[in-house]
């Protein structure tokens, strides 16, 4: 595991983003977003090489709760990133940020008992890497939810929320349905490959563990919600009532077996 004078660098770069980054986009010199887009940078690059310290070792990979959570946050963080060359979101590090510099800390300040995988076959590991794509693009689109009920807001009182240089409503409401679906997706992958080739991906047959439980429920309620989308135009409150049941179901599948198994229990597996 990397020492935690090296988890703060990125820790550090992120609570600069989250204190400067919103004020400085709305700025229309190009060089202030110059620094934005320089900060945001810096923290993706020292958070992925400190969680590669933090994952691999010779023969395997280390992969615990905290790990887990930290890498779903530099995904989203580097989504977030991309998008942002396209659609810049700067008032989404006001959420964002801070909760990435507490990721970054968190396997340094609560390691927990990874479980050290040895040379897990490919199928596991692109279970893993799909696994862990749909969990970064959901917990970007609640940030972008989140957003939006400021944005929302703001629109009541002028001294709630500056949103700043955000496109309208509508088109933050569309890059948000773009992220749920394409994350549906990827949850779908992984759901399906759990349930159909358990014994190739995890060596024994499917079984209703609590951590299967909740990632299906957590499927049926992201596809009731784009159902509901596409069937009857939900949108606002309703959509994001929806986004956060199914959210919360998805963290309880994997975060919840792992906290009861590392922090309750003190074991690994």
């Amino acid at each position: 595991m990397a020492p935690i004078l090296l988890h703060l660098l990125p820790a550090s770069f992120y609570l600069a983003l989250a204190a400067a980054g919103p004020r400085l986009g709305r700025a229309r010199h190009p060089a202030s977003r110059h620094v934005v887009a320089g900060l945001l940078c810096a923290a993706l690059i020292l958070h992925g090489f400190v969680l590669a310290q933090d994952m691999f070792e010779a023969g395997g990979f280390r992969f615990g709760l905290s790990i887990a959570m930290s890498l779903s946050l530099w995904l989203a963080m580097l989504v977030y990133g991309i998008e942002s060359v396209v659609n810049p979101l700067r008032p989404l590090l006001t959420y964002a940020a801070p909760i990435a510099a507490l990721f970054a800390l968190l396997p340094a300040i609560v390691p927990g008992h990874p479980q050290v995988i040895e040379a897990p076959n490919w199928a596991f590991r692109l279970h893993i890497a799909v696994a862990m794509a749909a969990y970064s693009l959901f917990t970007l689109a609640v940030f972008h939810a989140l957003l939006m009920a400021a944005a929302e807001r703001r629109l009541h009182s002028a001294t709630l929320f500056d949103t700043g240089d955000l496109p309208p409503l509508l088109s933050l409401e569309r890059i948000l349905f773009r992220l749920i679906t394409t994350a549906f997706v990827f949850l779908t992958l992984t759901v399906g490959s759990g349930v159909l080739f358990s014994d190739q991906i995890f060596g024994k047959p499917f079984g209703f563990s609590h951590k299967a439980v909740f990632g299906v429920a957590s499927w049926v309620l992201f596809g009731i919600l784009l159902t509901g989308r596409t069937v009857h135009g939900w949108r606002g409150k309703t959509a994001t009532r929806w986004l956060l049941a199914g959210f919360i179901c998805l963290v309880l599948a994997y975060a919840g077996t792992r906290f009861v198994l590392e922090f309750l229990l003190q074991r690994s597996a």
